[in-house]
């Protein structure tokens, strides 16, 4: 058993949430480590461009584990060996909100000579369990997965609908996955006001040793750009002063040095207050030093960024081609949007012309009921706990069900100790999950998922 038992306190009692005896907790904890193992051991990879081993059999065995859990999943084929699987859990009030729980089951590729075991072998040993996926996103769908293996073994319902989807292709666009659902099946989701995914609730030491447990309570957007850059073709022995490359080049510089301006939105602002609250002095943008492993939670959030990614130009040595182009990765905070295309728009000049993707940024309340009762069960569990809304620096599937106006937290829970560097594996070599942090994790996702939160109101 983990080392973080629930404890009783005044706020677990608020909650109401059944209290769940140590012989739940364990059961919960060996149910999650065994189905992280076996999802897994299916290689799910996603290869981007709509190119995948696809997830059509891990999401057939998803569905197989919650049929035999007593419930009616449903599984939705997207494309040739695409799929999601999707079941609505029925609550004890049918006329409350109800709640998507929502994980992917695609995965970054792995290359398995560089790993110290199999990629896919979902090993389990030296407290974790090994492979890609395990921390994204595989340990959640585990713990997904439990907390209805516990439902099935209590007989306990939630006091509200509680819908899940395990789903496609989050790794790419989301068209096979998110996208899909919301566009073909936007009525699985009918009463559905609030979602929990990926990525937050987990951990985080700061440099006196307190544990933050940050809530992501927003995403900054994606704006992936292809810009070109034109000019006069010609030979490649002569001087040319309207050269697209020479061109593209000092654009590429501009992007490189411009320093974007410091823009604290809301949900940036409730971080630094709050951890300026916990260490008795201001932390200010200018000076993260004493946040310890939290600093990066501010660092890419506290500005909007451009990164150019790909270039593309010429075909032959001696032939000035008359365009070039560049790749530019954008990430847009909240409330931004307007003044970063302005921006780019300046930098790319008069010659250049811009198309591409743009995914909005995303935010949700950080002071509603749910995000109170995520706070109660992390402390539950961790009762010295100090719990914050953050800003993510990326995307994921919540910025599609936010579309249909359903607004998302990242709430993954987990512990581990000072020093363990989830970033350093997630999309890296060796992932892996400790299985005290899946069994912290299960624990405090069942608490959450059996409480009210409008007992929070």
């Amino acid at each position: 058993m983990n080392d973080y038992q629930m404890t009783e306190t005044s706020e677990t009692s608020a909650g109401a949430a059944p209290r769940a005896t140590d012989s739940d907790l364990e059961k919960l904890a060996a149910d999650a480590v065994a189905a992280c193992s076996r999802l897994i051991r299916f290689d799910t990879s996603n290869f981007g461009a709509g190119e995948s081993r696809g997830e059509r059999a891990c999401a057939e065995w998803v569905a197989e584990q919650i049929t035999d859990a007593g419930f009616s999943p449903v599984v939705l084929e997207s494309g040739p060996r695409r799929a999601n699987t999707v079941v609505r859990i029925p609550g004890t009030d049918p006329g409350a909100p109800a709640l998507l729980v929502h994980g992917h089951l695609d995965v970054v590729p792995a290359e398995p000579a560089d790993w110290q075991s199999h990629p896919f072998s979902g090993e389990v040993r030296d407290g974790a369990v090994w492979g890609r996926g395990a921390l994204d996103m595989k340990d959640m769908d585990a713990m997904m997965l439990a907390f209805v293996q516990h439902l099935c073994r209590t007989g306990q319902r939630p006091p509200r609908d509680i819908v899940m989807a395990f789903v496609a292709d989050e790794e790419d666009t989301g068209d096979f996955g998110a996208g899909f659902l919301i566009r073909e099946h936007r009525d699985l989701f009918e009463g559905v006001d609030t979602a929990i995914s990926e990525s937050g609730g987990h951990s985080v030491h700061l440099s006196d040793g307190a544990r933050l447990y940050p809530i992501a309570a927003g995403e900054r957007g994606s704006a992936w750009l292809t810009v070109t850059m034109r000019g006069t073709a010609g030979h490649g022995s002569r001087r040319n002063d309207d050269n697209a490359i020479a061109k593209l080049a000092a654009l590429v510089t501009r992007f490189a040095e411009y320093q974007w301006p410091v823009r604290v939105v809301p949900i940036v602002r409730a971080l630094l207050d709050g951890l300026s609250e916990h260490f008795g002095r201001e932390i200010t943008p200018d000076d993260l030093s004493a946040l310890g492993a939290a600093a990066p939670l501010l660092a890419d959030t506290l500005r909007n960024s451009v990164n150019p990614t790909m270039l593309r130009a010429g075909y032959k040595h001696n032939v000035v081609p008359s365009e070039a182009g560049v790749a530019l990765d954008g990430r847009v905070l909240p409330g931004t949007e307007a003044e970063f295309f302005a921006t780019v728009d300046a930098l790319l000049g008069p010659d250049a012309t811009r198309t591409g993707y743009h995914n909005p940024p995303v935010s949700a309340d950080f002071t509603a009921p749910d995000f109170t009762a995520m706070a109660a069960a992390l402390r539950a569990f961790d009762p010295e706990a100090i719990v914050l809304p953050f800003c993510m620096t990326g995307g994921t599937d919540a910025k599609a069900f936010a579309r249909i106006g359903i607004p998302g937290f990242g709430f993954v829970p987990g512990h581990t100790p000072a020093g363990f560097d989830a970033w350093r594996y997630v999309h890296g070599i060796d992932e892996h999950v400790l299985t005290d942090s899946l069994a912290f994790g299960a624990g405090v996702l069942a608490t959450y998922l059996m409480t009210d939160p409008r007992q929070h109101a």
